[in-house]
């Protein structure tokens, strides 16, 4: 699940505890409501955590070889002499 799924788990908790007031025998909604924000946060905080990991910049354990000779044709880097 990625952040886009766990945001609409935290909206979708949000309007069932918010924003209704549906009553249904043997469902508490604005537990559900509550627990689907939870879910969603817990999403939410995981996903950063595992995308902050990924960022992390390894440097080139490999160096650059830089060619300093100059060729014979009496022009270096696009000038005469």
């Amino acid at each position: 699940m990625g952040l886009g799924g766990c945001i609409i788990l935290i909206a979708a908790g949000a309007i069932l505890t918010f924003a209704t007031d549906w009553d249904m025998q043997g469902v508490n909604l604005d537990m559900v409501g509550v627990i689907l924000m939870i879910v969603g946060l817990i999403g939410v905080t995981t996903f950063s955590s595992i995308a902050r990991r990924r960022r992390v910049m390894v440097p080139p354990t490999t160096t650059t070889v830089v060619d300093d000779r100059r060729s014979g044709d009496g022009y270096h880097n696009g000038y005469g002499g």
